[in-house]
């Protein structure tokens, strides 16, 4: 598997959301840039979903965001996010890599949170930002 202490973040952890999680997360890492990885977006009900497209077409906005100690960040967060043998399999997201292209002109490997259901009966977000 492969390591990144860096972390995309395209819905409810943003930064300028108030939330216990976006806080935790602002708390514990440092803001990079905004940017956007090639994926497709979805409204699965107040909070989206994302799913890896290699299609360059498809785009998902976000942040990325550098940990400053992932291990512990992630245990919190992927408790947030649903996962691990405490929750219904298959878990409602499940953490992957992808390349993040910044808005610096910078790309990156980061981890990023993608949906971990099927997407047909969901409607898509063709803007891919979750609050434009």
């Amino acid at each position: 598997m492969e390591t990144s202490d860096y972390l995309f973040v395209y819905g409810t952890l943003q930064k300028d959301i108030d939330n216990d999680m976006s806080k935790f997360l602002s708390k514990h890492a440092i803001l990079v840039a905004k940017g956007y990885f090639h994926g497709k977006l979805y409204k699965v009900s107040w909070f989206p979903g994302a799913i890896i497209s290699s299609n360059a077409l498809d785009k998902v906005y976000g942040s990325v965001f550098k940990l400053i100690n992932s291990e512990t960040v992630f245990k919190v967060l992927d408790d947030y996010e649903g996962i691990g043998e405490n929750y219904p399999k298959p878990n409602l997201y499940k953490k992957d890599t992808v390349t993040a292209y910044l808005d610096n002109g910078l790309t990156l490997k980061t981890w990023v949170y993608i949906y971990n259901h099927r997407v047909t009966d969901l409607e898509q977000i063709i803007s891919g930002d979750f609050f434009n």
